[in-house]
């Protein structure tokens, strides 16, 4: 399926149910760890299908183009939501990797304790069920070929903070991507303070040896140079390496990046994986997540790279208030973030994702 046109043109008298060719299906896990959890999987209709776990924020796990699979998934998988596991790094006992894991509302980073209060590991709004409020299926009859589901997440308790996320996730049938538009509202009656993080997680084959990361923009390592072996100038650091002996366990490397915007205002980053023809665009608003963080976790059986946009360079709430950066969202104030990913096959746009990116 080249093209949404193709499909207006081509279904008519042969297409009785749109599930044939693409649509949203809900369910509910019923084994293992993730047993009774809500999910959405979501067919393109254009190779890519993907699950929305809607009892976990609406974050995606796992994510197919064709054969291949574009998400990394931890040993962890998917789990039911556990809402109190908020204290130093309990967030990693539920982390399933996948697609995307959003970080925040209020907090993005690690563990810290101030007068303000205890916060864990990147926040609480991952493990948050969704109330699904809307799920629109494409028609073909009516030549309609969007689809999407809607839910509404809270991360709130009484007297505050109370944020409201309205996440929308839609694609279009016959096209081989995923939008997200997230609406952080605060619900409560005094300023809160607000950090987001999306966690895109990459796994093979789309990273493998080889495969080319792609991003650009003033970085530093998130550790310090002094403290660096993979982010140093000079290195190889923008195309993935075997497994590493020096990342079993907790071995890992984060890069901090300024990230750079074009004419529109748009950041650009994603992956090329030549020997596969296939690459994964992602794009958003530099004036809504302003720093990209990139982490290179190499290990054996354990093989994944993040490219996680943000509000903040993974600074935690407390280094955000000291140095002035910490977003206060006013009572009933709306911020919008959009974010929108694309799987790249046709040379042409390959390299026109590869000219944007260095020339951002």
């Amino acid at each position: 399926m080249e093209s949404a046109d193709s499909i207006n043109q081509d279904w008519v008298d042969k297409v009785s149910n749109h599930a044939q060719v693409g649509g949203i299906e809900t369910s509910v896990l019923d084994n293992g760890a993730g047993r009774g959890t809500r999910i959405a999987w979501i067919n393109t209709g254009a190779g890519l299908r993907y699950k929305v776990v809607l009892d976990r924020a609406m974050d995606i796990a796992e994510a197919f183009y064709n054969q291949h699979s574009l998400a990394w998934l931890s040993h962890v998988g998917v789990t039911y939501p556990q809402p109190f596991s908020d204290r130093g790094i309990d967030w990693l006992r539920t982390f399933g990797g996948g697609l995307l894991t959003t970080c925040g509302l209020s907090h993005v980073g690690g563990p810290e304790s101030d007068q303000f209060g205890d916060r864990g590991l990147h926040g609480l709004i991952s493990n948050s069920a969704a109330e699904v409020i809307s799920i629109v299926q494409p028609d073909l009859r009516k030549g309609q070929l969007e689809m999407s589901i809607t839910g509404i997440i809270r991360e709130t308790k009484p007297f505050g903070p109370s944020f409201e996320l309205k996440r929308t996730i839609s694609a279009t049938l016959g096209k081989p991507g995923i939008r997200i538009k997230d609406e952080v509202i605060n619900r409560a009656n005094t300023p809160a303070p607000h950090m987001l993080l999306y966690h895109f997680n990459f796994g093979w084959p789309l990273a493998d040896e080889g495969t080319d990361l792609l991003w650009n923009g003033k970085w530093h390592p998130r550790h310090g140079e002094e403290n660096a072996k993979i982010f140093k100038e000079g290195n190889e650091f923008k195309k993935c390496p075997a497994p590493l002996e020096s990342h079993l366990g907790t071995g890992e490397e984060v890069a901090l990046i300024d990230v750079e915007a074009d004419i529109f205002g748009d950041s650009i980053c994603g992956l090329h994986n030549e020997k596969l023809g296939l690459a994964v665009s992602l794009k958003w608003k530099k004036e809504q997540l302003p720093w990209l963080a990139n982490w290179q976790h190499w290990g054996k059986g354990e093989y994944v790279t993040g490219l996680e946009p943000s509000t903040h360079p993974l600074s935690g709430q407390a280094k955000a208030r000291e140095d002035k950066t910490l977003i206060f969202i006013e009572p009933e104030e709306t911020r919008l973030y959009e974010l929108e990913l694309n799987v790249l096959t046709e040379q042409d746009a390959i390299e026109e994702l590869l000219l944007k990116v260095t020339t951002a």
